[in-house]
């Protein structure tokens, strides 16, 4: 449940020696802390594109900090939910409204942001260095040939022109050291939807000459830009946190406690490795299926998409349904003997006229076959059609048999039949326990719900993580 900052005025207005007088009574600000994430089960965070915070890879969540906030969460049993930032001048203005409960984009402590937010202990040391290209014939040239036509002082800085994000710590630093040293620079501030990975493709490119990152980022993008330079160095070390609300103490003092605690540092250094020292998992950001690279999701996306869009589904929210039964692996088979890339149990899959052999894009037609059926079939009872997608994927992953006990049981509790989040949904996740699943109205008996209760809710996130990272055209 996202809260919204909430100020409520009361306006009073009597006449008085011909004079209005109005009272304004304001009602405090609501906050979110640990204590309602907790009850929430889930904590958001708000991350920007890029492979130190967070992209998508093969339809799976990767990141440093997505990563390393993911195993905070697996340790507190609660879930971590993505809110991707596009433009990071907004990043502390949806902190400050609880449209996120931790800023995860690589940020640097200054004095300056102290003033707005509160940070954790640092997870990060890193520099500022100074992101140059290398001359198109640098492969032919020797490393000191190669030296001698890069920029290795900050004074050879001396007129040239730096494109740096103005709200940036980078923006700050570079703007000191050109008054310091005149330098003469042409310093120009861009906006926060330009963030550093694509500034750094541009000077990759030869759209701009000069940029400005953190050490640890660049170090990952030099892996797939071999024609760029980042061994000037423009700062002494910087830290880098989590930014958390200044109302949010609790929060930041569980973080810390985690953070600091001697039994998650190996966890710790393990996720620092696989993105800073390993090329083959950082990477991954700049390969196909990435979201740094482009708009393709998985490899059927074209089927994806013809298919959904046949039915009316966004090719998106049946992506987010394949990975979370297969991860898109169509050679999969489950204990239970469900396969392929929808996880057809054989008996269900006959009727659809597939088997294991089938190829991808059969498999593909026939679980969006059946998903269509479920939802036509729904819709004959729910008029709301996004309740009828829940209703969908609960009965994809339990079967009709179960979500119809747990109707008939919101009938039994008071609770509304025809609306899934906290009326049908608990009664599902209830057919587990004997109380429940012996009541006179359930037919079928024992249900492991809570496993439909989390699909459902997983879908979807990853369905809104899924349109964030890959926007439609006319989105």
């Amino acid at each position: 449940m996202r809260l919204l900052t909430a100020i409520s005025f009361i306006i009073l207005i009597a006449s008085c020696a011909g004079k209005q007088k109005k009272e304004v009574e304001v009602i405090p600000e609501i906050t979110r802390d640990w204590e309602e994430i907790k009850a929430d089960s889930v904590l958001t965070i708000l991350a920007e594109n890029s492979p130190a915070s967070y992209f998508i890879y093969r339809g799976r969540n990767m990141g440093y900090e997505y990563e390393l906030l993911y195993e905070f969460t697996k340790d507190k049993n609660i879930r971590l939910q993505v809110q991707m930032v596009n433009d990071l001048d907004e990043m502390f203005s949806h902190l400050d409204s609880c449209y996120g409960d931790v800023i995860a984009c690589n940020l640097t402590i200054t004095e300056e942001r102290s003033q707005v937010i509160d940070y954790t202990v640092p997870h990060l040391t890193t520099r500022q260095v100074l992101i140059q290209r290398k001359p198109e014939d640098f492969r032919k040239l020797s490393k000191q040939e190669q030296k001698d036509t890069l920029i290795g002082e900050i004074e050879e800085l001396q007129g040239k022109t730096i494109h740096v994000w103005q709200n940036s710590s980078y923006f700050k630093q570079i703007t000191l050291l050109n008054d310091q040293l005149a330098l003469n620079m042409e310093i120009i501030a861009t906006d926060g939807d330009l963030i550093t990975a694509e500034l750094i493709r541009m000077v990759s490119d030869g759209e701009i000459d000069y940029t400005i990152a953190d050490e640890n980022v660049a170090k990952i993008d030099l892996r797939y830009y071999s024609n760029l330079d980042i061994s000037l160095k423009l700062s002494g070390e910087d830290s880098i946190a989590f930014g958390i609300r200044k109302t949010s103490p609790a929060l930041r003092d569980s973080l810390n406690a985690w953070l600091i605690a001697k039994e998650n540092q190996s966890t710790i250094g393990e996720v620092k490795r696989k993105y800073f020292k390993r090329k083959n998992l950082s990477n991954k950001a700049n390969q196909d299926y990435s979201s740094l690279n482009g708009d393709v999701l998985s490899p059927y996306d074209e089927i994806i998409k013809s298919e959904s869009d046949k039915i009316g589904w966004d090719w998106r929210l049946t992506s987010a349904i394949i990975y979370q039964e297969s991860k898109f692996e169509t050679w999969k088979v489950s204990w239970a003997g469900a396969f392929g890339i929808f996880q057809f149990m054989p008996a269900t899959a006959a009727g659809y006229g597939i088997t294991p052999e089938s190829s991808a894009e059969a498999q593909i037609k026939a679980g969006i076959k059946k998903l269509n059926k479920n939802f036509q079939q729904w819709l004959e009872i729910i008029p709301d059609s996004s309740e009828c997608v829940k209703f969908t994927l609960a009965t994809f992953n339990a079967g009709r048999a179960h979500v119809d006990d747990a109707r008939a049981l919101c009938n039994v509790y008071d609770l509304d039949d025809t609306i899934w989040e906290d009326n049908v949904s608990d009664m599902i996740r209830n057919l587990s326990k004997p109380t429940y699943y012996r009541d006179k109205v359930v037919k079928h008996g024992y249900c492991r719900g809570i496993e439909t209760y989390e699909y459902v809710i997983e879908v979807i996130q990853r369905y809104e993580e899924y349109k964030a990272a890959f926007p439609t055209p006319d989105a």
